[in-house]
């Protein structure tokens, strides 16, 4: 998800963002001095410095000085004024990135009301505030509501403000960001370009909603298998958000997050952990080691663990983000779940599959409840619950699951999606281990012909790595060269 405009002035630099800040909490020091507290130019001031501290990612401070303002404000100019409708929806923001995404919904929905029935709603801020809701709700797993509540507001802004303006490119960020979640890649990655196109354009290549556009279209290449055009779009963003806004920047720190996850999925591991590494530690340090960027980020590193073979790294890891994330974002959070998934999945890579089969078992029903049995998040469940019955030989179980994730893969993503081929792979396993040598060929042959043919998988490609197929992995990819290869 995009995160919203900073409120330093240009050029923006590590040494302008300090300079500002510190600039910004001089005058809340001064205005309370002189003024007193709740003087509308102390509120003013108190309110810029927050929205700074949550670009900053220093969400707890922006909390308390939203929490602050917004009763003075109610107080001294009504609930439905123009500066107390800013300050409850700056709160909403800072509450929604600490993870409390039912007070931000409530606050939203607040001023919505407010403001179409004041504004209409066709004015910018109650537009602004349906899209702001709609991230709240895809903040809290809630992908339907988020989905709509985008595609209402994008088509609005687009009506009223036209396409290329910020308001516009900004929902059109975060409605690209859920397509992505929701496994729709190809329209996730057309908002994506079409984004990154009118930013180059209008704001230039530094600017850092320029970046915050390469970063998403990155992501969505990852998602898609397509690392060849990824990694180099995540090493540049990366570079760029070093220049601009510092090493320990939150935004910074998700571009090397991404760039990390593409270069586990490249299979290029030690660097992979290596910046996975890095990255928990400086967001510990910047967020706080139970925000829920560093939760999203130590899990992706467990994922690295998990993938070069060293499953009880993972697991070690992943058993107390479980218990964070159900605290934090309740037990049946999409993030929940899939740390829940990924810990049944090391649980079986470590040979503990009584409690790796009950864990995926729990998390099929969960995710089918939550998402609907074909949702990809689901089918990918599914797929590691086969993979599990496969490594304790209930291959019939196996092979039944199997064929059911391939045929749905098939009808929801395509028969070449590197999703697909990968189920295509597995179940070729499960058979060629059940003794059904022709049928496992067969879709060897498939899986093979399909990533050569789709993503020009070069001579190191999944053939020969077919003996270890049952261990859920993603489909091959188009390999870029790895970090310093010659």
């Amino acid at each position: 998800m995009e995160r919203e405009r900073g409120p330093f002035t240009q050029p923006i630099s590590p040494s302008a963002i300090a300079e500002q800040t510190a600039e910004r909490e001089q005058a809340v020091a001064d205005g309370e001095t002189t003024l007193g507290s709740a003087h509308p130019e102390t509120l003013t001031a108190r309110g810029t410095l927050a929205r700074a501290y949550q670009y900053l990612g220093r969400s707890a401070e922006a909390v308390e000085l939203h929490e602050k303002n917004l009763p003075l404000r109610e107080e001294s100019l009504g609930p439905d004024h123009a500066d107390t409708l800013e300050s409850r929806h700056d709160l909403a923001v800072a509450y929604r990135s600490l993870g409390r995404t039912a007070d931000a919904i409530a606050l939203h929905e607040q001023n919505l009301t407010v403001q179409e029935r004041l504004l209409g709603p066709d004015h910018p801020a109650t537009m602004a505030t349906r899209a702001a809701l709609a991230a709240a709700h895809q903040a809290a797993g809630h992908s339907a509501q988020a989905l709509s509540g985008y595609q209402e507001a994008l088509a609005d802004q687009e009506r009223v403000l036209g396409p290329d303006d910020p308001q516009t490119i900004h929902t059109r960020a975060n409605m690209a960001a859920a397509y992505a979640a929701d496994g729709r890649l190809p329209a996730s990655i057309a908002l994506h370009e079409r984004n990154l196109a009118a930013r180059e354009r209008d704001l230039g290549p530094d600017d850092p909603d320029t970046l915050a556009a390469q970063h998403g279209l990155a992501k969505s290449f990852a998602a898609a298998g397509r690392l060849v055009d990824s990694v180099p779009l995540l090493e540049r963003t990366l570079a760029g958000r070093e220049r601009v806004l510092g090493p320990g920047h939150p935004d910074t720190l998700a571009s090397q997050d991404a760039l990390a996850t593409a270069y586990t999925a490249a299979g290029w591991f030690d660097q992979a952990i290596t910046r996975h590494l890095a990255t928990v530690a400086d967001a510990a340090a910047v967020l706080g080691a139970g925000h829920p960027e560093t939760l999203t980020f130590r899990a992706n590193l467990a994922g690295a663990f998990h993938r070069a073979g060293q499953p009880d790294e993972a697991i070690a890891l992943l058993e107390p983000i479980v218990a964070e994330r159900e605290q934090l974002l309740g037990a049946d959070h999409p993030d929940t779940l899939a740390s829940r998934d990924a810990l049944a999945a090391a649980y079986a890579r470590a040979g503990r599959l009584t409690e790796a089969i009950a864990l995926h078992e729990r998390n099929v029903a969960d995710l089918g409840r939550l998402l609907g049995h074909d949702h990809p998040a689901t089918l990918t469940a599914r797929a590691n619950l086969a993979a599990a019955y496969g490594r304790a030989d209930r291959l019939p179980e196996a092979i039944t699951l199997q064929q059911q994730v391939l045929a749905e893969r098939e009808q929801l993503l395509g028969p070449d999606h590197p999703t697909t081929l990968t189920s295509c792979n597995n179940l070729a396993a499960a058979l060629a281990r059940s003794g059904q040598l022709r049928e496992a060929i067969e879709l060897y042959k498939r899986a093979h012909a399909g990533r050569k043919r789709v993503l020009a998988v070069d001579k190191h490609d999944e053939m020969d790595r077919a003996c270890n197929a049952f261990s859920p992995k993603p489909g091959a990819i188009t390999r870029p060269r790895p970090p310093n290869a010659a």
